[in-house]
């Protein structure tokens, strides 16, 4: 099937048309030229740099309507439509001065709209501004969001939680493929590494228009390193020490490009000793070490694009322990996760005379071991899951811009262990969708329905009535989802979105068959096959002000959820472990996140970030949600400047205050608040000919004694991590 597919595509694009040439010059409001201005055709994968005069060109470019931006620091990125229908096409543009944060081009939405143009609102954050932010894995470093928060286990172990969801409710996509990890465990981290990672989209809602099932909570869309320009080879090599895990993490990475070949690849090794808390004991066995290798091959030409990536991960993680113990050792004592993933990923794109053709394949294996020791493998799980996502964009008609598209996969799990916590499996998907933007002065609608099915085959294991039976099951999950947004400009700087979106959720296979003890979580529990989808209807508000000193905005939502599924005691102990039920309640969350950068004229060196996040979670008796973050407010200063031989230095000072959580679920105990101050300083060093990035954390730098609401140690009254001191270099070359 994948032959002929392949076969098919690549017969349309004898069908394309077209071979242009793209020139241009970019000057500010005073028509000066301006040097180093980043010129990038995203859908092409093309990118240029303005010379000293501000001029710039592109060569043998397709037919069509492309989008292209222009951005440099000290300037608002600018985004136009190109039409490419002349041998030549030239630009003229004007770049305005602003002090503010740069606009970003959003790719989860499929529009590929800056995010000032974007219908939904979407957090965009670059993995360099977590990494100055002094994050020692990626979930912290998301954490960091307003809305997005995690379920931690010590520091090896996270799950992304957005507005109080979180496991299978928000779905990861990497390279453009989704992340299938076995996510439904809460002892499951979110499975990869920050290193090759250019930036991360959040999509605060119901996604299931665009991605399907378990989009329900929203989205984590991880955008890979992007290729080095044409003819430029280049590498880097990045170095971090932390000083509270005696930790270490080290990336090397090479790319390069010619007209129509690149190629990049980086390599990257961390390892974690114990976290230690303030009383200076260490957390045993929260040690971990992460192996991560990446590989991208990319080819383009008028008509035709494809990228192939390749992404290996191995985490050797250690379970939490209850006894303290001062080692200061990097290996995980037992018991202990042995992870392996692999994550290929195809992605084409076909140009034809006014429209396209997007195709991404993707195959993942997730290899699942827990061990009790060195030859007793308790738990082993082998997920193998290959997907394809086709988009069609239909010829623009007007202002009216269209996609239809389909989706699916097909995904085996194998058991390999003397345990099982789900039975062996075959999950297939396939969904339908046809989504439209339109835009009419300053107003722009966008709205789309989709249709999914998902069909759920295990086998049957073990003895009937006793621990470890699991009954086949043949289930079918159908859903309909329509989503409606409209976004206005009640002024030039004022900006208003109202987006209402139904999504879906199938129950996993965890809620539908579990019958045995979990070990993460010390219960025995039963699965339901009677369980139905989780449907909600979401209502989101944003409202956002901005000019060169001063941004604001806020978010609200509003999202119930019909069948929403939890864990219940049913009063039975059962191999000397409380047995908890899956069931089910009708459930709302809402809240949301206010906040302002505050940029003074004239103190162009000094920025004030400060932002408040909120989320309620309740059952339709009253009684709250469980694992519902707190409320949180944070504050950050930040000043920059440069000197001789320092170039783009910043220092910051960021101050977190989380709230007291009282909302609890009955199974839960309320959490004090706390706050945590944390400094942070960079620059680009220049030393003769050596140029190098250096940077300086010191992350709950008062060593507070606090315990997160959403931490898995809370229930043993361990505490988060102390003081810790991150020292990181990176030389480009």
């Amino acid at each position: 099937m994948k032959f002929y597919l392949t076969a098919l595509l690549a017969g349309f694009s004898i069908f394309a048309f077209g071979q242009h040439k793209l020139v241009g010059t970019i000057t500010d409001p005073h028509r000066k030229g301006l040097e180093k201005v980043s010129i990038v055709l995203p859908e092409l994968q093309k990118e240029t740099f303005s010379d000293a005069n501000g001029n710039f060109a592109f060569d043998k470019l397709p037919s069509g309507k492309f989008s292209i931006s222009f951005s440099i620091i000290g300037y608002a990125n600018k985004i136009t439509t190109v039409s490419l229908t002349q041998s030549e096409t030239v630009l003229d543009i004007v770049l305005d001065e602003t002090s503010t944060h740069m606009d970003e081009l959003i790719v989860s939405t499929v529009f590929n709209k800056m995010q000032s143009q974007n219908v939904m609102k979407v957090e965009h954050q670059s993995v360099k501004t977590m990494q100055q932010n002094g994050a020692v894995t990626l979930t912290e470093g998301l954490a960091k969001i307003p809305g997005v928060s995690q379920v931690s286990t010590g520091t090896s172990i996270g799950k992304p939680v957005i507005r109080g969801l979180s496991g299978n409710r928000v779905l990861v996509y990497s390279q453009g493929i989704r992340m299938e990890n076995q996510q439904f465990g809460e002892e499951h981290g979110l499975g990869m590494s920050d290193a090759g990672v250019e930036s991360v989209e959040v999509i605060k809602g119901p996604a299931s228009l665009l991605y399907g099932s378990d989009a329900l909570g929203g989205v984590l869309y991880f955008n890979p390193e992007k290729f080095a320009a044409p003819e430029v080879f280049t590498g880097n090599f990045s170095q971090k020490l932390f000083s509270n895990t005696k930790g270490s993490n080290s990336s090397f990475g090479i790319k390069t490009s010619s007209e129509h070949w690149k190629f990049l690849t980086r390599a990257s090794y961390a390892t974690h000793a114990d976290y230690k808390i303030p009383t200076g004991d260490r957390i045993t066995n929260t040690r971990f070490i992460e192996k991560d290798y990446k590989i991208g091959i990319g080819y383009s030409d008028v008509h035709y694009q494809t990228v192939f990536r390749y992404n290996y991960n191995h985490l050797n993680i250690g379970l939490p322990e209850e006894d303290l113990e001062n080692s200061h050792s990097r290996t995980p004592l037992y018991p202990k996760q042995d992870i392996d993933n692999h994550l290929l990923s195809w992605h084409q794109k076909y140009f034809f005379k006014n429209s396209k053709l997007e195709a991404d394949l993707g195959y993942t294996h997730n290899n699942r071991k827990e061990l009790e020791a060195a030859n007793d493998v308790a738990l082993h799980m082998q997920l193998k899951t290959a997907s394809y996502n086709l988009k069609y964009y239909l010829p623009k008609t007007g202002n009216l811009e269209t996609i239809i598209g389909i989706q699916g996969l097909h995904q085996t799990n194998s058991n390999k262990g003397k345990e099982l916590l789900i039975p062996d499996a075959t999950t297939n998907d396939i969904g339908i969708l046809i989504t439209s933007m339109y835009e009419w002065k300053k107003h722009t609608f966008q709205a789309g329905i989709r249709y999914d099915s998902r069909t759920i085959e295990t086998e049957s294991h073990g003895i009937f009535g006793e621990e470890g039976y699991f009954q086949a099951i043949d289930k079918n999950f159908e859903s309909f989802n329509a989503s409606l947004g409209y976004k206005t400009k009640f002024l030039d700087n004022l900006t208003f979105r109202l987006n209402v979106a139904t999504g879906f959720r199938a129950p996993n296979l965890a809620e539908l068959t579990s019958n045995g003890v979990h070990e993460g979580s010390n219960r025995y529990e039963i699965g339901n096959a009677k369980l139905k989808n989780e449907q909600n209807f979401q209502t989101d508000v944003n409202l956002e002000y901005g000019n060169n000193h001063f941004e604001f905005f806020a978010n609200g939502f509003y999202n119930p959820i019909r069948n929403y599924i939890f864990l219940a005691p049913n009063g039975n102990i059962i191999d000397g472990n409380a047995a908890f039920d899956y069931v089910q309640d009708n459930a709302a969350l809402y809240g949301g996140e206010v906040g302002i950068h505050f940029h003074p004229h004239p103190l162009d060196w000094l920025h004030f970030v400060s932002s408040f996040e909120t989320v309620t979670g309740k059952k339709e008796n009253g009684d709250y949600l469980p694992l519902i973050p707190a409320n949180k407010f944070s504050n950050t200063l930040r000043t920059e400047f440069e000197w001789e031989r320092l170039k783009k230095t910043y220092a910051l000072v960021n101050v977190d205050y989380v709230f007291n959580q009282n909302h609890v679920s009955a199974f839960e105990t309320k959490s004090t608040n706390y706050t945590l101050v944390n400094l942070g300083f960079g620059s680009t060093v220049n030393i003769g000919k050596t140029k190098f990035d250096c940077s300086l954390n010191a992350n709950n730098l008062l060593d507070k004694t606090y315990i997160s609401h959403l931490s898995r140690l809370k229930s043993d009254g361990i505490p988060n991590m102390g003081r810790n001191i991150v020292l990181g270099v990176n030389f480009n070359f």
